[in-house]
């Protein structure tokens, strides 16, 4: 047996017929990102304190490689949450699919998952610029106003489909 005949493995482990990153991993590193990026905590710092490089936490943090039970137990006490908020927030679909491994593996593929805008830099720097204002009345202020905005665009958008 040459190494030609040799049997052909699938790119990673679990991902037989699945094309790109699992589903759960890729949660599992928004909230990585997410709860790094609310801490104000680089991929450099936090890559640092694991002993990894900045280009490894990228890679946790958009899915392609998985996180280790170990290696998520570290980022849990570097980033001060317990191991279960990684899993926090897991739509039913990921849940789901936790639930049943084996999904995936016949003809048809698992829906895409849109990412958590709760992820998105635009929304941890409006979130951390927001705790950073000091005086809470202001803050409560800023709150309403952005609640209204988003009323109003809403109105608007609802008002441009109907015509």
């Amino acid at each position: 047996m040459d190494e030609n005949d040799a049997p052909k493995r699938g790119r990673g482990r679990g991902r037989r017929g699945r094309v790109g990153p699992n589903p759960i991993d890729i949660h599992v590193g928004q909230r990585v990102r997410l709860r790094r990026t609310l801490l104000g905590m680089s991929q450099e710092k936090l890559g640092s304190a694991l002993g990894l490089t900045f280009q490894q936490i990228q890679k946790y943090e958009r899915g392609s490689n998985r996180i280790g039970a170990s290696r998520l137990y570290d980022m849990s006490q570097v980033l001060d949450v317990p191991v279960s908020f990684f899993y926090d927030d897991m739509t039913s679909q990921l849940a789901d699919h936790a639930n049943n491994p084996t999904q995936g593996f016949g003809e048809s593929d698992m829906p895409s998952f849109d990412p958590d805008p709760m992820a998105k830099r635009e929304t941890l720097e409006l979130v951390r610029a927001y705790y950073r204002i000091s005086d809470e009345s202001v803050r409560k202020r800023i709150f309403e106003l952005a609640k209204s905005l988003a009323a109003v665009s809403h109105t608007r958008s609802t008002e441009d489909d109907s015509s």
